[in-house]
């Protein structure tokens, strides 16, 4: 099995609506800015839903194409599986960045090195959850306005969005705690032999009712830490909020790796992260020097709030504009490309900083370590896609880099392949585990009256 493409994903879904007239029904919900469409599958089996729904998000994040299979796997359950409870519907957005996912080209990478050839994350502003932490409400993409249009529409009891990780563990992050969530994630994950990351870096500091879920911070709290700079809360995962639902987010790896499952505590924590801290930077700088050859692509976005904004203005004013890299397709790497750069110094500040922790885990040290890992790899990943297709002097050598990250990250991981139907299978039990869990205490019954 290999990760379908948008158009793989709306044929399915339309075959699905043509196979169940009456339960079943594919609509156009939105357009992107590229002038793709925005596809949503509704699954109403015995077509007089009652109650509250479900709504599932798949592709927020173009580099992780695991949630559009386990869309259409939840609607043919949903579909053939009468104990399953229908509710007012099951709803599913195939895919909610279409113009990411088509920049992100790998649909059965064979190793890590594979999966980043033809990487591609956006900035967070042209990510349509995060878009509205970051931008003001008239400069929103338009598939974040149908994203939230579709809450406003659906008033889901619970909106789950599908999302996944490169290497490392499974988790889920929660807008509200589900009691009893805990055990059936902890069970389906460890019968597929996938390692539950007890130390999310997503999710440090948060409070977890049990390994590996995780509650995102509420009115008043801190919402931003130390991986990003976005108020969580102004996503469009807690949009669910105003009618008295609650967001999951459900994680599943590409990659395995044992080492985020590790509850042994760290000997060193704060050593460990100076010696972190001091890798990504010098990572970091390695593909700056790189960038700093290529020229400023017009059309940049404006990346985020406070640090990470001024740093980026700042590079936008060091360079010139080139005028042979109005291709959109460069131009959208190289905006991620300065977006993943700028959020490096201030991560490395944190770890380094006060707020250092002196107690953690060698799962929670470990899963930094991926991050940082990650981030300046995918950097260098995107930009080397740059300088191919310009025939870039540099080209050679930043491939030599990339190449050799990703083998020293699987090495230093452990990692092993998690088969896709293992990762659908996983996400699928957490979803429905969750819905169940919010259909056994009540709370299905009473979502979707508008919370003021």
């Amino acid at each position: 099995m290999r990760y379908p493409t948008p158009s793989e994903l709306a044929l399915a879904a339309r075959t699905l609506a043509e196979e169940h007239p009456g339960h079943a029904r594919l609509r156009r919900t939105g357009t992107s800015r590229g002038g793709r469409p925005l596809w949503l599958l509704s699954v109403e089996p015995g077509g007089r839903p009652l109650g509250a729904g479900v709504l599932v998000v798949a592709g927020a994040h173009a580099n992780e194409p695991v949630g559009g299979a386990t869309a259409l796997d939840l609607a043919r359950r949903v579909l053939h599986d009468p104990a399953i409870p229908a509710g007012r519907g099951w709803h599913f957005l195939l895919c909610a960045d279409p113009d990411g996912a088509a920049l992100h080209r790998t649909p059965r990478p064979a190793s890590l090195l594979d999966y980043h050839r033809n990487f591609f994350r956006p900035p967070g502003p042209e990510q349509p959850e995060w878009a509205p932490s970051l931008l003001p409400p008239d400069r929103l993409p338009p598939e974040t306005l149908a994203l939230t249009a579709l809450i406003d529409e659906l008033r889901p009891v619970l909106q789950v969005s599908l999302h996944g990780t490169d290497l490392g563990g499974t988790w889920v992050q929660l807008t509200r705690d589900i009691p009893g969530l805990a055990e059936p994630f902890a069970a389906s994950a460890a019968g597929l032999r996938i390692p539950v990351e007890t130390g999310a870096s997503d999710a440090a500091g948060w409070p977890s009712p049990g390994p590996g879920i995780f509650v995102m911070p509420r009115r008043g709290a801190d919402a931003a830490g130390a991986f990003h700079p976005e108020d969580i809360r102004l996503s469009t995962w807690y949009h669910a909020h105003r009618y008295a639902g609650t967001t999951a987010i459900v994680e599943v790896p590409m990659w395995a790796s044992d080492l985020v499952d590790d509850p042994a505590p760290h000997p060193d924590p704060r050593g460990a992260l100076r010696l972190l801290a001091g890798r990504l930077t010098a990572d970091a700088a390695l593909v700056a020097r790189v960038r700093d050859r290529v020229g400023e692509v017009p059309g940049r976005t404006d990346t985020g709030p406070g640090d990470v904004r001024a740093a980026a203005g700042r590079e936008a004013g060091a360079r010139g504009a080139d005028p042979e890299a109005a291709d959109p397709e460069a131009a959208a790497l190289l905006r991620a490309v300065d977006w993943t750069l700028a959020l490096i110094p201030r991560i490395a500040v944190e770890w380094t900083g006060a707020g250092a922790p002196a107690e953690a885990t060698a799962a929670a040290i470990a899963s930094i370590d991926a991050f940082g890992r990650r981030l300046s790899l995918r950097a260098a990943a995107m930009l080397l896609r740059v300088l191919r297709s310009q025939g870039h002097p540099a080209a050679p050598g930043l491939d030599r880099l990339v190449t050799g990250w990703c083998e020293e990250f699987a090495a230093r991981f452990q990692a092993r392949r998690i088969p896709v139907t293992a990762q659908v299978e996983h996400q699928s039990r957490t979803v429905l585990a969750a819905y169940e869990r919010l259909v056994a205490a009540g709370t299905a019954g009473t979502a979707g009256a508008v919370n003021a």
